[in-house]
Parts: C-alpha cells; sequence; structure tokens
C-alpha cells in the first residue's frame, strides 16, 4: 500500500509548521488575560526570613502577588518514584512546595509570583520583590554532598541521601573478582545538561465554570490533568481541562509539572481572569530541569579469554534539591534494567546512591538512565579490550548474547525477547568501512592531525507505562478519526499512526483526522516518553480500527441480509462472499448513527496493556574523528548508526528520531555541561555559557535498519527515539580515545572540549 506501513511517507504535520500555522502555547492569549512573573532566589541555600512585596504591589498594573503562605491550601509538586532500599526503607522524598516555603535550596527556586496586566509590568514588579534570607552552607558536588559532614539540604533526613539502591549480588561479584584473570575499572563522569527544547515553556490558566483550564506544552495532557486535579488542587478529574497544542520539543521535561502552571491556574481562579506566563531562554537555565549528572566508578572481571565473569558498578547520582517527577528512578530503576546491556553477565552488583545539593533538581532526559548504563559498559568493553590487547570488536563478540540465548532474563529480572547484537555490529563495521581505517589515520597523520574511530553498542528499554488508549471512529463519509492518548511534539504521529490505520482500514491516508493533546477528548493515555508511542499507542491504534471493522462487519451482514460469516472486508468495502452484495464502510458507518443499531456510530475505544514486559531497541554507533593536536579541536568526519528498532513504520521519521538522538548525544559528549560554581552559582546561564551542537559542527548520520522484530506485539515494533542518545556518547569517546592512544592518553570525560583534548594530547 502506498502509504502502508513501512512507507517512507513524508510528515503531514510539516506544511502547517514550516508555513507558520502552528499553534504553540505562547500563540494562545485569551480575552482579558493578565500576565504571571516568578521571583526567583538569587541564593543557592538559605533560610528564609522575611519576602517584603510592598513595592511589587505598589507597581503599574499589578493585579496580586502571592507567597507560598497564599498557597498554603494546595499540594506541591509530586515525585512518582516509589522506590524501596534493600532493608524495605522507602526513598525519602521531601515537599517540593510550589513557591519556596522556608528555605531556599536552589538558585533560581521561585519564591514569589507577580500577576500584572501585562507581562513587562509583571516582570518589573518581580524585580522589586526583596527576599531577607539567611545564608546556609552549600553543596554541589556529589562526594562532598555523600559525606557525613556535608550541609544537609533536608533537615528532617539528617543527610543528602534520598535513597542506597542495590541490585544483584555483592557476594557473586566478590567470587568472580577473586576468580578473573583480568579486572578492568574505569572512573567516569556523565556531565549534567540542560535540555533546552526549541520552544521555552509557556502556560496559560482560565478558571470557567468550574473547570480549571490550562494551555501548556507537553509530552501527554492525560498525565499532567492527573497531577493539577489529584496531587495540587485536590479536584475532580474532570473539573481541570489541560490542552497542548503543538509543542517545540520534549526531551523529558514536558513530561512534568512546573510550578508556573499550577500558579497560573490558582491565579486565574483568584482572580477571574486569565493568566499567562512565558519563560524566557536565561529562565529556562534557572528553571527547567536538568539531566544526567552521574559519578561512575566500575568494574569488569573477565577470564583469560576476555569472557566476562561479573560486573561491578557504583554510581552517585544527583538528584538536585528536591525530586523531580520521576528523579530518583531514572538512575535506578530506568538504567538498572538495561544494566549489562547487551552481553552476558553471570554476577552482577549494582549500587547507586541517590543524593540532595543545592542545584536544579534532575529529571528524566532523552533516554533517562538507559545511556548512561550504556556509556558505562561500552567503556568498560573498550578498557578491556585495551588491557587483553583485543580489538574492540573482537571483545564485544566474545561477549555477546546470542540469538540463541533470546529470551534472556537480566540480573533485574527483565527479558530480552529479540535481537542480532553481532549481526548488527557488523552491519555498522561495513558501512562504516572500519576494515580500511588505517589507510584514512595514515592520511591524516601526514597532515598531522590524529584520526580515531569508536563504537558504541547500546540497548535500551522502552514502552513506558504499560497501558495506552486509542479511540477510533467512522464518519458517514467515510473518512477515519483517531484520538491517542500519547503526545506527538515532533515525532510525527500524525503520520506514523495515519499509515497504521491506513493499512488497517484500507483507506486513503489523507482521509484521517488525527486528534491528541486535550483531555476534552483524551479520556486516558500515558504520553509519550520511554520511546513508547509506536509500539503502546501504535497497537491501541491498530486494534480499536480491527475492532471497528468487526462492529462494522455486524452492520453490513444485517444491510446485506446475509450471515455475519459471509461478510469479507477490504479496502473500506463490505462484499458478501460471493460478490452478490456490497456496502461501504461509509454507508456501514451512517447506518451505525441510526436508532435501528443503536444511534452510537461506527466507534471503538481500545485500552492496550502490554503486560509487565519491554521492548529493547538496540544499536551499534560507529563514530570516526580527527583532532587538530594544536588546538584540541575535534572534526566528527563520519558517523555511521545501524539500528534494531523492530519493524519501521516509517523509515523518514525512524531516520528523524536517529538523527536528533544522535545529536543530542554528540552534543552532550562534545559540548554541553551545567555548571555550578563551589557556592551554588549556576554559570553556564545562557547560550554565550552552554554550548549545544549546529549543523555546521554535525557531521551526515548514515542510518539504516537491522529489522529484528519484537515478538510481543503485533507490529513487532521497539522504539526509536533514544537510541541515538544511548549510542553517540561512547561511540565518540572511543574514537577521541582510539586517536589520542599514540599520545598515552587512557581516560578522558565528557564533555571533549577542545581546551580538555588539548591538554589531554599535550601530556597536560
Amino acid at each position: 500500500m502506498k502509504f502502508g506501513i513501512g512507507q517512507p511517507v513524508p510528515r503531514l504535520e510539516d506544511p502547517r509548521l514550516i508555513t507558520g500555522r502552528g499553534t504553540f502555547t505562547d500563540d494562545v492569549n485569551l480575552p482579558g488575560q493578565l500576565h504571571l512573573a516568578m521571583a526567583r532566589s538569587p541564593f543557592p541555600h538559605g533560610r528564609i526570613r522575611h519576602i517584603d512585596t510592598s513595592a511589587a504591589l505598589a507597581h503599574d498594573g499589578v493585579q496580586a502577588v502571592y507567597t507560598a503562605a497564599d498557597l498554603e491550601a494546595l499540594g506541591g509538586m509530586p515525585c512518582r518514584a516509589v522506590l524501596k532500599d534493600r532493608a524495605g526503607d522507602p526513598c525519602f522524598i521531601p515537599k517540593r512546595p510550589l513557591l519556596a516555603e522556608g528555605r531556599v535550596r536552589f538558585v533560581g527556586e521561585p519564591v514569589a509570583a507577580v500577576v500584572a496586566r501585562t507581562r513587562q509590568q509583571a516582570r518589573d514588579a518581580a524585580e522589586l520583590i526583596v527576599v531577607d534570607v539567611e545564608d546556609l552552607p552549600v553543596v554541589v558536588g556529589l562526594e562532598e554532598a555523600s559525606s557525613p559532614d556535608a550541609p544537609v539540604l533536608h533537615e528532617s533526613r539528617g543527610s543528602n541521601l534520598a535513597i542506597h539502591f542495590e541490585n544483584g549480588d555483592e557476594a557473586a561479584w566478590n567470587a568472580a573478582r577473586e576468580a578473573a584473570a583480568y579486572v578492568v575499572r574505569v572512573d567516569l563522569v556523565n556531565n549534567r545538561v540542560a535540555p533546552s527544547p526549541l520552544e521555552p515553556r509557556a502556560c496559560v490558566g482560565e478558571f470557567r465554570d468550574g473547570t480549571l483550564t490550562l494551555h501548556n506544552p507537553s509530552q501527554g495532557v492525560f498525565a499532567q490533568q492527573g497531577v493539577l486535579a489529584k496531587s495540587i488542587f485536590d479536584v475532580p478529574f474532570e473539573s481541570v481541562r489541560v490542552i497542548s497544542g503543538d509543542t517545540g520539543g520534549g526531551f523529558g521535561i514536558r513530561g512534568e509539572v512546573h510550578p508556573e502552571a499550577a500558579v497560573c491556574l490558582f491565579a486565574a481562579r483568584a482572580l477571574g481572569a486569565p493568566v499567562k506566563w512565558h519563560g524566557d531562554r536565561s529562565e529556562m537555565f534557572l528553571s527547567d530541569s536538568h539531566g544526567r549528572d552521574n559519578l561512575t566508578d566500575a568494574e569488569l572481571a573477565l577470564d583469560a579469554q576476555g569472557r566476562v565473569l561479573g560486573l561491578r558498578i557504583h554510581t552517585l547520582a544527583n538528584l538536585g534539591a528536591y525530586c523531580s517527577a520521576v528523579g530518583p528512578f531514572v538512575p535506578t530503576m530506568a538504567g538498572g534494567r538495561i544494566t549489562g546491556t547487551v552481553y552476558r553477565v553471570p554476577a552482577l552488583y549494582h549500587s547507586v546512591h541517590c543524593l540532595y545539593t543545592n542545584t536544579m533538581p534532575v529529571a528524566a532526559y532523552r533516554g533517562a538512565g538507559r545511556p548512561e548504563a550504556c556509556y558505562v559498559m561500552e567503556r568498560l568493553m573498550d578498557e578491556a579490550a585495551r588491557l587483553l590487547e583485543l580489538p574492540r570488536e573482537e571483545i564485544r563478540r566474545r561477549n555477546y548474547l546470542a540469538p540463541a540465548d533470546l529470551p534472556y532474563t537480566n540480573h533485574s529480572g527483565v527479558t530480552i525477547a529479540s535481537g542480532e547484537f553481532e549481526k548488527t555490529m557488523d552491519m555498522a563495521l561495513e558501512r562504516s568501512d572500519w576494515a580500511a581505517f588505517d589507510r584514512r589515520r595514515a592520511e591524516s597523520a601526514g597532515r598531522n592531525r590524529l584520526r580515531g574511530i569508536g563504537l558504541g553498542y547500546y540497548v535500551e528499554s522502552s514502552g513506558g507505562g504499560p497501558q495506552e488508549e486509542a479511540s477510533v471512529t467512522i464518519h458517514s463519509d467515510g473518512t477515519a478519526e483517531v484520538v491517542v492518548g500519547t503526545y506527538s511534539h515532533g515525532q510525527g504521529h500524525e503520520t506514523a499512526f495515519a499509515q497504521i490505520l491506513s493499512a488497517t482500514f484500507g483507506i486513503d491516508f489523507e482521509n484521517i483526522l488525527f486528534v491528541q493533546g486535550d483531555t476534552a477528548y483524551v479520556k486516558f493515555g500515558g504520553g509519550t516518553g520511554g520511546s513508547r508511542s509506536s509500539q503502546m499507542g501504535g497497537i491501541a491504534v491498530k486494534r480499536a480500527g480491527e475492532a471497528v471493522i468487526e462492529r462494522g462487519r455486524v452492520i453490513a451482514a444485517e444491510l446485506m441480509q446475509a450471515e455475519r460469516s459471509r461478510v469479507r472486508y477490504e479496502a473500506a468495502v463490505y462484499r458478501l462472499d460471493d460478490g452478490s452484495a456490497e456496502v461501504t464502510l461509509g454507508e456501514v458507518a451512517r447506518a451505525a448513527s441510526t436508532a435501528q443499531f443503536g444511534s452510537e456510530g461506527l466507534t471503538d475505544t481500545h485500552r492496550y496493556d502490554r503486560g509487565a514486559g519491554y521492548t529493547f531497541p538496540n544499536g551499534c554507533h560507529v563514530a570516526e574523528i580527527e583532532i587538530d593536536p594544536a588546538t584540541g579541536v575535534i572534526e566528527v568526519l563520519r558517523y555511521t548508526a545501524v539500528d534494531d528498532c523492530g519493524r519501521v513504520i516509517n523509515p523518514l521519521l525512524a531516520a528523524g528520531q536517529v538523527h536528533g538522538g544522535v545529536v543530542q548525544g554528540l552534543g552532550q559528549a562534545l559540548l554541553e555541561e551545567v555548571i555550578y560554581d563551589e557556592s551554588g552559582q549556576l554559570l553556564t546561564g545562557s547560550f554565550l555559557d552552554y554550548a549545544l551542537p549546529n549543523a555546521a559542527g554535525m557531521p551526515d548520520v548514515d542510518v539504516s535498519f537491522h529489522e529484528v522484530l519484537d515478538p510481543n506485539n503485533e507490529l513487532g515494533v521497539k522504539g526509536i527515539g533514544e537510541g541515538g542518545a544511548c549510542g553517540a556518547p561512547p561511540a565518540l569517546v572511543s574514537a577521541v580515545l582510539d586517536a589520542l592512544a599514540g599520545c598515552g592518553v587512557i581516560s578522558i570525560d565528557m564533555p571533549l572540549t577542545p581546551e580538555k583534548v588539548w591538554r589531554a594530547a599535550n601530556g597536560l
């Protein structure tokens, strides 16, 4: 079928978006709206003695000023991470207020909100608020935070430890280490990053006819409705409506409700007028949750042939000042699901100390724990290859799980059902011309350049929440409408889901209307995160469509006065088996709307429950780089990605996801780092100091797919959104260490800035 599954269909969304006809949250302006601005703490840690709002209240246009005392009837921002340590004690999760209560704990924490007639009036008035704070000691670094003598952020806890997560068997690891012929160790930094979606956050809140309505960019409106109704306002779900129009990027932070949204709704209800907030880019550095930020030391025990006997990982994970919605879950359960990745690991001990510091809270960021886990394993594999003097591809061959090993249940109790890991690597080696690299290295050496090549294998567990819902309706003109609980913030769901329905119904691709992002229509859904949309939303859409066909078959049989068993369906037409009669899908839909057939229309809502499992996208990425030793500047010359995401619904969309993930992964590896100084001040508060990758600095990415279908869903899909962010950092660092090997460099930490590389290349 021209527009069915597997076809490279251009995105339906693009003409509207690239011609300026998109509707983003800042495009929403309601009659009589007021504007909100936040006063934020310039102090990283302190006890609030007094907040003087008098000058702000007297400022032109100001309608109200709120502090924590005004919001005491509201709940705080919830954390969904329900974790226990080995002793059965729960993760310590302190209250995170909408506005600071009693203390401030990081620079940028909101302490007051101003509502005025114009945005500029609100921002000017917010600057007039004076916060009197008694300074308290500050802790920023992870090693410092873990010390028994460290300043404590939350006094009721008595330390900065949220939880000590453990998995595996420490005694088994110790035995494996004792029996090993070789033990390799790496100490790694997974640098803190700022998500930086193209669209800064904005929201508009209104209260009308007893309903709180929030216009807000999201990764799923149903989840935000639940947080606002249940956790913050304590009202029935139907008293809250969340609308997300077009959204310019997600990367994890759009999955959360932020304080500004709740305060806008509170103010709208209190003042009887819509209230809008729009942050600028500098404010996003202060108020968007950050990602990553781990320190890890890891050891790998191997026998004399280089086969893994055991793995030990110890990580200090920075949560920031509070738990974000999923903060402690990311470095523990989310990353822990794939510890050991695609290799046989007979013994494992995995330990994570989640710690509070005086920094912005850390949340899910593209991959959410899995890129960190893959980075650790791939760095260990490269170090093992160096120590054993084996080719990097060979050490992996000796340890990959083979197809005969699958399904394989790892130490976290999750089962990897499918994959051909060695074959995927071989495809990547061939496409990257790995075998002829020495010739290219020699050519670079002739120009006084250091050339390196590296590979990174990743696997990630995708799927997110185990349930997803879709509703499909056929209208009387034969067109279809699909309402989904996932949410597209750049992935192309309007196109991909139309392809699935086009294949299911046999109707024209253009005759499918896509609905998302409004809880007036979306009554359930897990949203988009964890690369779950195709495998969860796609299957829900497919099954809802199939149920509609079956409902229509009953009506068609009656219309044609025949037994149901004689009715065949193909290409939007129901026919009798002998061809003596037929009715179109549109005619059946019209009949379904009549009293004779119940007046319900031709529609079905399907809630898909996949159970406890996940899918496991995986792939091999190869980076080839060149370093100028005089400057330390790295040029990425070639990049090859071979990904197994199961069945590829749309190769154009899938390739786009690979491109985006790779660029974000290369951004972390080469450029990006959020830095706080020792006093807790943010030093990278704008794009002058925080470097993002751009088109000029990125290579063409050679993308191909190795489709190994997942056996646990009928589409055979696995997910593709986060693979690039998992594969790129280890591939890039592997290539740089390969280039620097002749300089005696065996370890280097991200980001690989020119200064850091120059120092390493010159022995400084």
